[in-house]
């Protein structure tokens, strides 16, 4: 389960990737033991050639110290950390890995901007990457960049056909997996908390609907026995 901050930092990286003029998709699965890349990148640059970047996110130190595979296998990599982070573990990064900080945009700022932003912050490079050769045949990263992106169109098209295909079983599941995700300080952005005053709004109207049919009722059984009396 990927946390909000993580989830923040994957959404700014696509961003980030798309305005230098490139394609991204995360969670690639290498060949071999190479592990899965985070975010890759392909580029094709003017000359024709073909550039691959790829980009591990990391937001916490254990998380840095984790015993997965770092798949820096294309021909720039990078470590995508929050600042703070970034000042813990710099001395602990490799020669020619590249480091970008992201930095969540100040709630204030945004609550005054005249447009919102596409992304929750932004990206700076700390320290560029050096060029290096794959280690991965590039037919490789080209089959498996492909299958990745099929696998988000796919996504994609079951969120575009709605809910109609899962089960109650499937979103109750899903909403607890949500909840481990709850706002606090931004309840409207929770969709457990908009299904309940969906719900209950639904439920108030409904009730109100009763009700006047109910005294609709009422006053016209009133003018009858009027009418009926002598």
């Amino acid at each position: 389960m990927k946390t909000k901050l993580t989830l923040a930092m994957e959404h700014t990286l696509y961003y980030y990737c798309r305005e230098a003029g490139a394609t991204a998709v995360e969670e690639v699965t290498m060949p071999d033991d190479q592990g899965i890349v985070d975010t890759l990148s392909y580029q094709e640059l003017p000359d024709h050639t073909v550039e691959w970047r790829c980009y591990e996110l990391k937001v916490t130190k254990s998380d840095f110290h984790s015993s997965a595979k770092l798949s820096f296998v294309g021909h720039y990599n990078y470590f995508v950390l929050p600042l703070k982070l970034y000042q813990t573990v710099v001395d602990e990064i490799p020669a020619g890995i590249g480091v970008l900080i992201y930095r969540p945009f100040d709630a204030q700022l945004l609550a005054t901007a005249s447009e919102p932003p596409v992304t929750p912050g932004y990206l700076t490079v700390a320290r560029p990457p050096r060029h290096q050769d794959l280690q991965v045949p590039a037919t490789e990263l080209q089959s498996r960049f492909i299958a990745s992106q099929g696998r988000e169109v796919f996504k994609a098209k079951q969120m575009a056909t709605g809910l109609k295909q899962y089960s109650t079983e499937h979103l109750y599941q899903e909403l607890k997996k949500r909840h481990q995700h709850y706002d606090v300080y931004n309840p409207d952005r929770n969709f457990y908390d908009q299904f309940v005053a969906d719900t209950e709004a639904t439920a108030v109207t409904a009730l109100q609907e009763e009700v006047d049919a109910l005294n609709l009722d009422v006053h016209q059984l009133h003018q009858r026995v009027k009418q009926a009396r002598p």
